[in-house]
């Protein structure tokens, strides 16, 4: 089109061969010229929307690889909880299971204190019993010991008394063929 815009120029310099024809080829050059200036308008404005969305195709490529690191981090992160999670349920069960048999062994170490109080008081209401019992024996004893005390003390007297007696009687006869001392 340049190339016909520019042979009409020249042609329109020199000499017209028909008048009307050149008015319509000016016109015809016109309107070309016209659709170029907007022919390139449009390349220019494709161009920057061209440059405008591979920016934002680099921006895109830019986000999704950012995303993709993201995505990784957030799945080693994801593995190492979960592992992490799968731990602590180890953990739990075992206390849990623990924790049970505690309970099972504090639960038969009740019943065995239980069983141990109960022959412990058995064993003391025996032992004071059988302290009650020695106490009784110890005071028949004491008593009997204290019967044969008084017993003997009454022999003893009796017996002194006897031979006070018996003395008095051998005293008189020699006091009557002694005479009295004065």
């Amino acid at each position: 089109m340049l190339t016909l815009h520019m042979k009409l120029s020249s042609s329109d310099k020199g000499s017209s061969r028909c008048p009307d024809e050149g008015g319509i080829l000016h016109l015809r050059v016109n309107e070309l010229e016209f659709l170029n200036q907007q022919l390139k308008q449009k390349i220019s404005d494709l161009t920057s929307n061209i440059y405008l969305k591979e920016a934002e195709l680099q921006y895109c490529h830019s986000q999704v690889a950012r995303y993709r690191t993201e995505a990784v981090v957030l799945a080693q992160g994801a593995s190492s909880l979960k592992a992490g999670l799968e731990e602590y349920e180890y953990q739990l069960e075992c206390q849990s299971k623990e924790l049970t048999a505690l309970r099972l062994e504090h639960s038969s170490l009740r019943e065995e204190l239980t069983a141990a109080n109960l022959q412990n008081e058995q064993l003391l209401e025996r032992w004071l019993e059988e302290k009650k019992e020695e106490a009784e024996r110890i005071n028949k004893y004491n008593a009997t010991q204290e019967r044969w005390q008084r017993l003997a003390g009454r022999l003893k007297k009796r017996h002194r008394v006897r031979s006070r007696t018996a003395c008095a009687a051998d005293k008189p006869t020699e006091s009557k063929t002694e005479p009295p001392s004065s």
